[in-house]
């Protein structure tokens, strides 16, 4: 299928939506609002070059952020929830969202970080073709928070340079209880294998830039390292232990959650060391770590190269 047809595809489902797993089966282009909250348009919160994430998308000049606004999950715990927990923000037509990703290439980002784009994936894919066609040369990366279709991941193929996926629950249960989904470890397992399909399980990177591939991030959340060695277990008997992981330690209560009784406060190094333990004991290597420093956790990476 030729990538018109299958943005016209994309599109299409826009009219009887099933882009992710809730499955509203609404008319977005009708006006009609499902679960993410968006109608059948671009919303964007900001774009900009930014420096945290991982080192092979950073580099010198940065990733190429675009934060789009909502998400198909409602985490209690998100940080970013003035974004994502709601469909506000500047409102963009394809050629428009086309020359913000020309722009950010200009001003020497190394890619097109698209935050949260599985709720809006037609009209950015839309984009992403009208960009290429004008010059953009830069790799595009999918940033999304792990819980989606397969079969919208699959029509994704030849258009998407690197997935950026979470992987948050290995345990259905903390899904359903911390982000309202009763069956993200599924989801986020078939999509991840439709993933690494399209573009190997090896992070390419050249002159120290990511260029094609998989990085799967964890966040570790305090008092839930089962789930976290699940994740992990689940990774490496379906998936690979070549694939590259970034063990995300930055978690911070948000005021919603300040008083919860495990999530009101930070990890502990110990919890964090616990789970790098049992990634290394299972065989991954390809980890980016970050550092511990006076029994905290800061949200800088350790190093400029992935762990091992």
């Amino acid at each position: 299928m030729e990538l018109t047809e299958k943005i016209a595809f994309l599109k299409k489902v826009l009219k009887d939506c099933w882009l992710c797993p809730q499955r509203c089966h609404i008319d977005r282009t009708q006006g009609e609002i499902g679960f993410c909250l968006l109608p059948a348009k671009i919303i964007i919160d900001c774009a900009l070059p930014h420096h945290g994430e991982e080192p092979p998308l950073s580099g010198t000049g940065g990733a190429g952020t675009i934060f789009f606004s909502s998400c198909n999950l409602r985490c209690i715990y998100c940080q970013n929830y003035q974004i994502s927990h709601q469909a506000e923000g500047r409102e963009l037509d394809p050629p428009e969202l086309a020359q913000v990703m020309l722009d950010l290439q200009k001003r020497g980002c190394h890619n097109i970080d698209a935050v949260t784009p599985t709720p809006q994936t037609p009209l950015i894919m839309e984009a992403l073709l009208l960009a290429r066609e004008q010059g953009l040369k830069i790799p595009f990366v999918y940033n999304c928070g792990g819980y989606e279709s397969p079969g919208i991941i699959k029509m994704l193929d030849k258009m998407v340079d690197i997935y950026l996926p979470d992987f948050k629950y290995g345990i259905a249960e903390d899904g359903a209880e911390f982000s309202g989904v009763f069956d993200y470890p599924r989801y986020a397992l078939d999509s991840l294998k439709e993933m690494v399909r399209q573009v190997g399980d090896k992070l390419e990177i050249e002159d120290g830039l990511a260029k094609r591939g998989v990085i799967i991030r964890h966040l570790v959340l305090p008092g839930k390292l089962e789930n976290s060695k699940e994740v992990f277990r689940l990774i490496k008997e379906e998936i690979s232990t070549a694939v590259k992981i970034s063990l995300m330690s930055q978690y911070t209560p948000i005021d919603k959650v300040r008083n919860h009784p495990l999530l009101g406060r930070r990890i502990t190094a110990a919890e964090y060391q616990q789970v790098l333990d049992y990634a290394l004991e299972l065989g991954f290597e390809n980890l980016f770590i970050q550092e511990v420093s006076n029994n905290a956790l800061t949200p800088d990476f350790a190093s400029d190269k992935p762990f091992g």
